[in-house]
Protein backbone atom coordinates (compact mmCIF):
# COMPACT_ATOMS: atom_id res chain seq x y z
CA UNK A 1 0.00 0.00 0.00
CA UNK A 2 1.53 3.33 -1.47
CA UNK A 3 1.76 5.82 1.59
CA UNK A 4 2.53 9.17 -0.85
CA UNK A 5 -0.24 11.07 -1.85
CA UNK A 6 -0.35 11.37 -5.35
CA UNK A 7 -1.99 14.76 -5.83
CA UNK A 8 1.08 16.47 -4.47
CA UNK A 9 2.71 18.17 -6.85
CA UNK A 10 6.69 16.94 -5.82
CA UNK A 11 5.05 13.10 -6.20
CA UNK A 12 6.15 11.85 -9.33
CA UNK A 13 5.12 8.70 -11.20
CA UNK A 14 7.66 6.59 -12.98
CA UNK A 15 5.28 4.15 -14.32
CA UNK A 16 5.63 5.28 -17.79
CA UNK A 17 9.27 5.28 -17.46
CA UNK A 18 9.59 1.09 -16.76
CA UNK A 19 12.24 -0.42 -15.23
CA UNK A 20 14.76 -1.28 -18.73
CA UNK A 21 17.75 0.01 -17.75
CA UNK A 22 18.64 3.34 -20.14
CA UNK A 23 15.25 4.01 -20.28
CA UNK A 24 14.83 8.02 -19.76
CA UNK A 25 11.91 10.48 -19.31
CA UNK A 26 11.59 14.53 -19.06
CA UNK A 27 9.34 16.28 -17.03
CA UNK A 28 9.27 19.99 -16.33
CA UNK A 29 6.56 21.14 -13.82
CA UNK A 30 5.63 24.69 -11.85
CA UNK A 31 3.94 23.44 -8.77
CA UNK A 32 3.47 26.23 -5.68
CA UNK A 33 6.23 26.28 -3.05
CA UNK A 34 5.33 24.27 -0.03
CA UNK A 35 5.91 25.79 3.66
CA UNK A 36 9.30 25.78 5.35
CA UNK A 37 11.42 25.94 2.20
CA UNK A 38 14.60 27.39 3.50
CA UNK A 39 16.60 28.55 6.65
CA UNK A 40 13.63 29.96 9.27
CA UNK A 41 13.09 33.27 10.16
CA UNK A 42 15.76 33.92 7.91
CA UNK A 43 15.69 33.66 4.15
CA UNK A 44 13.44 31.10 2.05
CA UNK A 45 11.20 30.57 -0.45
CA UNK A 46 7.65 32.02 0.39
CA UNK A 47 4.95 29.63 0.62
CA UNK A 48 2.74 28.96 -2.35
CA UNK A 49 5.09 30.89 -4.54
CA UNK A 50 5.80 29.40 -8.25
CA UNK A 51 8.98 27.05 -8.26
CA UNK A 52 9.97 25.52 -11.96
CA UNK A 53 11.09 22.01 -12.19
CA UNK A 54 12.96 20.26 -15.31
CA UNK A 55 13.27 16.58 -14.79
CA UNK A 56 15.37 13.49 -16.30
CA UNK A 57 14.18 10.56 -15.01
CA UNK A 58 16.52 7.23 -15.74
CA UNK A 59 16.09 4.20 -15.44
CA UNK A 60 19.22 2.01 -13.68
CA UNK A 61 19.70 -1.25 -12.46
CA UNK A 62 19.02 -0.21 -8.92
CA UNK A 63 16.12 2.37 -9.31
CA UNK A 64 15.48 5.45 -10.88
CA UNK A 65 17.87 8.63 -11.08
CA UNK A 66 16.37 12.01 -10.80
CA UNK A 67 18.09 14.86 -12.22
CA UNK A 68 16.94 18.14 -11.91
CA UNK A 69 16.69 22.01 -11.93
CA UNK A 70 14.51 24.52 -10.08
CA UNK A 71 14.44 27.67 -10.40
CA UNK A 72 12.26 29.78 -7.51
CA UNK A 73 11.94 33.56 -5.36
CA UNK A 74 13.22 33.56 -2.26
CA UNK A 75 13.28 36.49 0.03
CA UNK A 76 14.55 37.41 3.46
CA UNK A 77 15.75 40.24 5.85
CA UNK A 78 19.58 41.68 5.33
CA UNK A 79 20.69 40.32 8.98
CA UNK A 80 22.89 43.55 9.17
CA UNK A 81 20.19 46.64 8.42
CA UNK A 82 17.13 44.20 8.45
CA UNK A 83 15.90 45.18 5.39
CA UNK A 84 14.04 43.03 2.64
CA UNK A 85 16.42 40.80 0.49
CA UNK A 86 15.19 39.06 -2.68
CA UNK A 87 16.68 37.18 -5.17
CA UNK A 88 16.28 34.36 -7.96
CA UNK A 89 17.78 31.29 -7.66
CA UNK A 90 18.55 28.52 -9.80
CA UNK A 91 19.48 24.89 -8.00
CA UNK A 92 20.19 21.89 -9.41
CA UNK A 93 20.14 18.32 -7.72
CA UNK A 94 20.61 14.22 -8.26
CA UNK A 95 19.31 11.83 -6.18
CA UNK A 96 18.83 8.01 -6.85
CA UNK A 97 15.55 6.38 -5.62
CA UNK A 98 16.05 2.80 -4.78
CA UNK A 99 13.61 -0.17 -5.67
CA UNK A 100 12.87 -1.60 -2.27
CA UNK A 101 14.79 -4.54 -3.10
CA UNK A 102 18.21 -3.00 -4.49
CA UNK A 103 17.64 -0.32 -1.10
CA UNK A 104 17.69 -3.75 1.12
CA UNK A 105 20.76 -4.99 -0.83
CA UNK A 106 22.43 -1.82 -0.73
CA UNK A 107 22.25 -1.10 2.89
CA UNK A 108 23.04 -5.18 3.45
CA UNK A 109 26.31 -4.27 1.55
CA UNK A 110 27.32 -1.36 3.92
CA UNK A 111 26.02 -2.42 6.72
CA UNK A 112 29.50 -3.78 7.85
CA UNK A 113 31.36 -0.48 7.70
CA UNK A 114 28.90 1.12 9.33
CA UNK A 115 30.87 0.39 12.55
CA UNK A 116 33.82 2.27 11.21
CA UNK A 117 31.72 5.69 10.85
CA UNK A 118 28.32 5.94 12.77
CA UNK A 119 28.44 9.60 11.62
CA UNK A 120 28.55 8.58 7.51
CA UNK A 121 25.16 6.78 7.87
CA UNK A 122 24.09 7.21 4.06
CA UNK A 123 20.47 8.55 3.99
CA UNK A 124 18.59 6.58 1.02
CA UNK A 125 15.65 7.14 -1.12
CA UNK A 126 13.19 4.31 -2.02
CA UNK A 127 10.74 4.11 -4.97
CA UNK A 128 6.99 3.68 -3.15
CA UNK A 129 5.73 1.53 -6.17
CA UNK A 130 6.18 3.17 -9.19
CA UNK A 131 5.83 6.93 -7.22
CA UNK A 132 8.49 9.14 -5.51
CA UNK A 133 8.65 12.00 -3.60
CA UNK A 134 10.89 15.11 -4.28
CA UNK A 135 10.21 17.39 -1.66
CA UNK A 136 13.10 16.16 0.82
CA UNK A 137 15.69 16.41 -1.67
CA UNK A 138 14.44 19.59 -3.22
CA UNK A 139 14.48 21.18 0.13
CA UNK A 140 17.70 20.17 0.88
CA UNK A 141 18.87 21.54 -2.42
CA UNK A 142 17.61 25.19 -1.85
CA UNK A 143 18.40 25.30 1.80
CA UNK A 144 22.30 24.46 0.68
CA UNK A 145 21.93 27.09 -1.80
CA UNK A 146 20.46 29.69 0.61
CA UNK A 147 23.23 32.39 1.92
CA UNK A 148 23.36 31.73 5.76
CA UNK A 149 23.78 35.61 6.38
CA UNK A 150 22.22 37.31 3.66
CA UNK A 151 22.67 40.95 3.62
CA UNK A 152 21.55 43.58 1.19
CA UNK A 153 24.98 44.59 -0.38
CA UNK A 154 28.21 43.41 0.53
CA UNK A 155 28.99 47.08 1.96
CA UNK A 156 25.99 47.16 3.96
CA UNK A 157 27.38 49.45 7.09
CA UNK A 158 24.19 47.83 9.23
CA UNK A 159 22.24 49.67 12.29
CA UNK A 160 23.76 52.86 14.60
CA UNK A 161 23.93 50.91 17.36
CA UNK A 162 22.86 54.20 19.58
CA UNK A 163 19.85 55.00 17.80
CA UNK A 164 19.15 52.19 15.33
CA UNK A 165 19.38 54.53 11.92
CA UNK A 166 20.29 52.78 8.68
CA UNK A 167 24.03 53.89 8.56
CA UNK A 168 24.06 53.20 4.91
CA UNK A 169 21.15 55.62 4.32
CA UNK A 170 23.53 58.88 5.91
CA UNK A 171 27.65 57.40 6.43
CA UNK A 172 28.37 60.60 8.35
CA UNK A 173 25.80 59.56 11.05
CA UNK A 174 27.60 59.75 14.41
CA UNK A 175 26.73 60.53 18.17
CA UNK A 176 28.98 62.74 20.12
CA UNK A 177 30.33 60.91 22.98
CA UNK A 178 29.09 61.97 26.18
CA UNK A 179 31.31 61.14 29.09
CA UNK A 180 28.69 59.05 31.62
CA UNK A 181 30.05 61.22 34.73
CA UNK A 182 27.94 64.06 33.22
CA UNK A 183 25.14 61.75 31.74
CA UNK A 184 22.84 63.14 34.56
CA UNK A 185 23.13 66.80 33.96
CA UNK A 186 21.68 66.03 30.06
CA UNK A 187 18.29 65.90 31.71
CA UNK A 188 18.39 68.79 33.55
CA UNK A 189 15.72 71.63 32.11
CA UNK A 190 16.55 75.43 31.23
CA UNK A 191 14.11 75.96 34.22
CA UNK A 192 16.29 73.92 36.72
CA UNK A 193 19.47 75.43 35.48
CA UNK A 194 17.98 78.73 36.27
CA UNK A 195 16.99 77.95 39.60
CA UNK A 196 20.49 76.06 40.10
CA UNK A 197 22.67 79.35 39.27
CA UNK A 198 20.24 81.39 41.75
CA UNK A 199 20.56 78.81 44.72
CA UNK A 200 24.95 79.05 43.84
CA UNK A 201 24.16 82.81 43.79
CA UNK A 202 22.22 83.42 47.16
CA UNK A 203 25.03 80.75 48.78
CA UNK A 204 28.25 83.51 47.39
CA UNK A 205 26.03 86.37 48.63
CA UNK A 206 25.73 84.71 52.16
CA UNK A 207 29.48 83.99 52.43
CA UNK A 208 29.87 87.75 51.59
CA UNK A 209 27.57 89.00 54.47
CA UNK A 210 29.50 86.42 56.74
CA UNK A 211 32.47 88.10 56.21
CA UNK A 212 31.50 91.42 56.16
CA UNK A 213 29.38 91.07 59.86
CA UNK A 214 33.22 89.10 60.90
CA UNK A 215 35.02 92.20 59.80
CA UNK A 216 32.99 94.70 61.57
CA UNK A 217 32.81 92.47 65.16
CA UNK A 218 36.87 92.54 64.94
CA UNK A 219 37.13 96.63 64.36
CA UNK A 220 34.77 96.88 67.93
CA UNK A 221 36.98 94.78 69.66
CA UNK A 222 39.78 97.09 68.74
Amino acid sequence: MNRLDHRDPLVFDTHELGRRPGAMRKVSRTLEAPEGFGIIDVIGVPEKSPIELELRLESVVEGVLVTGTADAHVEGECVRCLEPVEFDIDVDFQELYYYPESDERHRARTSGTEDLDEDSEEETYRLEGDFFDLQPVLRDAVVLALPLQPVCQEDCLGLCSECGARLSDDPAHHHNAVDPRWAALQGLSADSGDEARGEAADLRRGIKNSDTREGLAENQEK
